[in-house]
């Protein structure tokens, strides 16, 4: 089977969790038996870091026309001189100007989110909003089948742009398990990093923006505080709100309990996991499935999440009790208290692991993703 796989970015140079599951497609599905050739903005040095199997059809900071005149002039190239079986495409702004290049070759759209939705929630404008939709609408239109992360956005899919059920595949997210699998304890992980051996430390990764629900988490914090006053809370990632965040911390005189890490490169990512006594992922809306979650699992560190979204998909099958309440103040500083206290049992650091390997690792989501590119060539 060979396929054209259109991204957006390139892993090592965005860590983003759209790039990463990119990254992983192209990277995995040979070893599934999948020849994969891609497209992504970026350098012309993404062509040697990915063996040759991706290249840049713009860079990343040039114009919206730019990488749409990009994008059509690599996809009308590369369908000359290949004879691919399909088109795997993970985001419909750079599909829609490629659109009619694709002729009678079957289409899958990896759905990652509603893009518009997205955009709204984050104080996107309405008219950049409405645009964004229509560009979803055009290019899902066209697609013979969907590749979605969870059942909660195959739902969202399902409602908001009318698209068929059995169109809708659900293949959870992957990832390489081995480069999680640290042999590191946690106190030599908190070494390595210059992380304080005694304290209550909780970790968290997410882009700064709106719907992540940090600002919630922050507030929650102050009620751990009272109860556990060693508590400290990292959080990687950068984004739009940094700024207000750092002020918020400020303000409830949490400096001493909270610290904003900015972005944690990629070789210590997996290190800071296993530090942590614990991860959570407080979202509040549109959370298709949280790949922190099952990267947390997979350096042996149980992750909390808020029942939101794919959240709970990952989670309940685990461990009942990683699943928060809900993603208000108190129903996290509730969650936080009984896990640092034991009244909420948290799975081993074995078990979590375990459960990775056997339902995320990326040999088992090739596997299911090429059984979904063979039903719908």
């Amino acid at each position: 089977m060979k396929i054209l796989q259109i991204g957006t970015s390139w892993f090592l140079d965005d860590a983003g969790g759209l790039a990463r599951v990119y990254y992983g497609c192209v990277n995995n599905l040979p070893i599934a038996g999948v020849e994969v050739s891609g497209l992504v903005t970026g350098s012309a040095d993404i062509k040697q870091s990915s063996a040759g199997r991706v290249e840049a059809f713009a860079a990343t900071n040039s114009s919206t026309w730019q990488r749409s005149r990009g994008i059509r002039k690599a996809v009308t190239r590369l369908l000359t001189v290949n004879d691919y079986d399909l088109v795997a495409t993970h985001f419909a702004l750079y599909t829609l100007p490629a659109l009619d290049r694709f002729g009678k070759l079957p289409l899958v759209m990896h759905f990652h989110g509603p893009w518009a939705l997205e955009s709204q929630a984050e104080g996107g404008g309405r008219i950049s909003t409405w645009g964004k939709w229509l560009i979803e609408k055009l290019v899902y239109r066209r697609a013979d089948g969907f590749i979605v992360l969870s059942e909660a956005f195959r739902q969202i899919l399902h409602k908001t742009y009318n698209v068929p059920l059995e169109k809708i595949f659900i293949v959870g997210g992957g990832v390489n398990t081995t480069e999680f699998d640290l042999p590191l304890t946690i106190a030599q992980a908190r070494a390595r990093l210059g992380w304080s051996q005694d304290r209550r430390i909780i970790f968290c990764v997410r882009r700064l923006v709106q719907r992540m629900g940090l600002e919630n988490l922050i507030a929650a914090i102050a009620t751990v505080r009272q109860k556990y006053p060693d508590v400290l809370l990292l959080i990687a990632g950068k984004g739009a709100i940094a700024a207000s965040l750092q002020l918020q911390i400020q303000e409830m005189q949490l400096q001493d309990h909270v610290k904003l890490l900015g972005f944690v490169p990629d070789q210590d990512l997996a290190i800071a996991y296993r530090a942590a006594e614990m991860t959570v992922v407080p979202t509040v809306s549109l959370e298709g499935f949280g790949l922190i979650v099952i990267e947390s699992l997979a350096a042996g560190t149980p992750a909390l999440g808020t029942p939101i979204g794919g959240i709970p998909e990952i989670l309940q099958p685990l461990s009942r009790d990683l699943i928060l309440e809900g993603s208000q103040t108190h129903q996290i500083a509730q969650g936080l208290i009984e896990a640092l206290s034991g009244d909420r049992r948290m799975p081993s650091a074995e078990l979590c692991q375990n459960y990775v390997r056997q339902n995320y690792d990326w040999r088992v989501i090739a596997g299911q993703m090429r059984s979904v590119y063979e039903q719908m060539i």
